[in-house]
């Protein structure tokens, strides 16, 4: 499967935070098609074994942003917490997906309080925070008890349509490119190593919780030295990172990344022409954050294609999302001697 072809489908699979068993089935299924054996975590994360005995361990979080019903108003309204942290302000008017204890699903939208600019002067102005949003069901209801009524209720997991667009110039628009574009890049990296037909020392490893803090604490092999972390590279105004290119922090709010790691990394996109930006992330951890506050012996790098508008209607490149593969292909091939 064309890795542009696994990122839209991949996106099209809801997965906020905790809700990713669908998304893992469907990577689990891919990789089977390749031949690929695979095991879970007790979290649900999906470990890609394309060696016995991994010493390289390259990882990228399905799990996405969202939010949960808190409750059930009294005019059938749905009151919401967030699943990590996402812009409000991107978000409003979003299309949704509730899903219920049942496994049923309705659709909805994402909206402020009150929103109608004929009833609200406030409407355009107010400010956007979670106590000011809900979810409006695409339901006959108009009370408490008519949402109950179809099974939705508290703890019911609350999916955003992502939203997305390829374009012909090679751009992906879209929510949750974090870390989606990250998963494409496992993918393609599977892909290649099954039509050149070797088997390097590496696992794959798609987390699932990241976006709440602990996705890579626990789950990776024990022979493990080096943790490359796969996710979205910032794009903002501290920032020299690109969507066409492959983004290596240096540190970010967790600390430095391991310095010999970093130093290696830009070599080998310097010495192999691979577009590249080397920048440190203010507002940002990483599952590679998560590994080491848990106590992982291994070196830690973090990369990934530059990903603009994070946490919000994001947008990345195809060629960032080669260059990271090539990144990571150059870095293994470099640690098989």
């Amino acid at each position: 499967m064309d890795t542009i072809v696994f990122l839209t489908r991949l996106l099209s699979i809801d997965s906020p935070t905790g809700f990713t068993s669908k998304a893992i089935d469907f990577v689990e299924v891919e990789a089977a098609t390749l031949g690929i054996q695979s095991r879970r975590t007790r979290k649900g994360a999906l470990v890609l074994q394309l060696h016995p005995n991994p010493t390289i361990g390259i990882a990228a979080h399905v799990d996405t942003l969202g939010f949960i019903v808190t409750k059930v108003q009294s005019n059938g309204l749905l009151s919401i917490s967030t699943l990590g942290s996402p812009l409000l302000s991107p978000f409003e008017g979003a299309y949704v997906r509730v899903y219920t204890h049942a496994g049923t699903m309705y659709t909805g939208t994402l909206l402020f309080n009150n929103p109608s600019a004929h009833a609200n002067k406030q409407a355009a102005s107010g400010e956007r925070v979670i106590e000011s949003m809900h979810v409006r069901l695409d339901e006959t209801v108009s009370s408490k008890a008519d949402v109950e009524g179809l099974g939705v209720g508290v703890g019911d997991i609350v999916a955003v349509d992502p939203r997305t667009l390829v374009t012909p110039s090679g751009y992906v628009k879209s929510h949750f490119l974090d870390n989606k574009a990250g998963c494409a890049v496992l993918w393609e990296l599977a892909m290649r190593y099954h039509r050149q037909g070797i088997k390097p020392p590496v696992e794959l490893f798609f987390s699932t919780y990241e976006e709440v803090g602990h996705g890579g604490a626990a789950g990776f092999s024990s022979g493990i030295k080096d943790l490359l972390v796969i996710d979205m590279g910032v794009i903002g105004d501290a920032c020299d990172g690109q969507e066409t290119k492959v983004s290596i922090c240096a540190k970010d709010s967790g600390g430095p990344y391991d310095y010999n790691m970093r130093h290696e990394l830009v070599s080998l996109a310097q010495s192999h022409n691979i577009p590249y930006s080397v920048d440190v992330y203010p507002f940002y951890s990483s599952d590679g954050t998560a590994a080491l506050r848990a106590g992982l012996d291994a070196r830690v790098g973090l990369i990934g294609p530059g990903v603009a508008g994070s946490h919000g209607v994001e947008r990345t490149h195809k060629d960032g999302i080669t260059a990271t593969v090539d990144l990571c292909e150059a870095y293994v091939k470099q640690h098989m001697v």
